[in-house]
C-alpha cells in the first residue's frame, strides 16, 4: 500500500505541514522569498526562477526540511508534479518580450522557464535525484489523474518513493501548492494515498 509520509500546503496565507502551521518571523519579503530565507537559503539561483519554480522549489524545501541524507545522489525517487495554468505566467511575460517587432528583445532568461516541467528538474538537480521527471497539465478534478499517475510511477522497480503534487501559479497573487513524499512501504503515522486523503489535504470537494 502506498503511503504518505509528509506533506505540505502552501498558499498565500502561509504554509500547512503535516498538519501544523510553519512558523515564519515577521518580514517585509513576499511569502516565498521569505520562507526561502528562513528554510533554504545559499541557493541563489532561486531568485532567477520563475514564478511556478520558486513556488515549487520552496514547497520542496519545506516538505524535505530535516530529511536524511538528503542531497545524497539516489536513484529511488522520483518527482512527479501537476498543474493547470503550467508556465501561463513566464509564456505570458516571454511573450511581450516579443510582440513588438519595434521593440523586440526575447530574453533567454525568461524563455527557459516556458516549460512547466523545470520545476521538476530545479528540484531533482537541487537534491541529486536521478529517478524520474514529470509535471503533467490538468484540468477539471485532478485528483483521480494524480492518484493513478503516481500509483503508476512505482511500476518502476527502482521507484521506491515519489515526491508528487499540485503546483498552480497562473501569475499575479494566486498560488497554490500541495506536495506529498509518498513511499511504498508503510510509514508509522503515515496515511493511505488515496482520492479521499489527497482531498482532504488539499481541501478540494468532488
Amino acid at each position: 500500500m502506498l503511503t504518505i509520509g509528509r506533506w505540505i500546503r502552501l498558499t498565500p496565507a502561509g504554509a500547512v505541514r503535516d498538519g501544523e502551521p510553519v512558523r515564519l518571523e515577521p518580514s517585509d519579503d513576499p511569502l516565498l522569498v521569505a520562507l526561502y530565507r528562513r528554510y533554504a537559503g545559499g541557493y541563489p539561483k532561486f531568485f532567477k526562477m520563475d514564478p511556478l519554480c520558486r513556488l515549487g522549489f520552496v514547497a520542496s524545501e519545506l516538505l524535505l526540511d530535516g530529511e536524511a541524507e538528503r542531497f545524497t545522489p539516489r536513484e529511488d525517487r522520483a518527482v512527479v508534479l501537476f498543474t493547470r495554468s503550467g508556465s501561463f505566467a513566464s509564456d505570458s511575460r516571454y511573450q511581450q518580450t516579443i510582440a513588438d517587432p519595434a521593440d523586440y528583445y526575447p530574453s533567454p532568461a525568461v524563455f527557459v522557464y516556458t516549460l512547466a516541467n523545470i520545476v521538476t528538474g530545479e528540484i531533482a538537480i537541487r537534491n541529486r535525484y536521478l529517478g524520474e521527471t514529470s509535471c503533467y497539465l490538468l484540468d477539471g478534478d485532478p485528483v483521480p489523474q494524480m492518484v493513478a499517475t503516481v500509483g503508476e510511477a512505482f511500476l518502476d522497480p527502482e521507484t521506491r518513493s515519489v515526491l508528487c503534487g499540485w503546483v498552480e501559479h497562473p501569475g499575479g497573487g494566486e498560488a497554490e501548492a500541495t506536495l506529498f513524499l509518498v513511499g511504498c512501504e508503510e510509514v508509522p503515522g503515515g496515511t493511505a494515498w488515496t482520492e479521499e486523503s489527497v482531498r482532504e489535504i488539499m481541501d478540494i470537494q468532488r
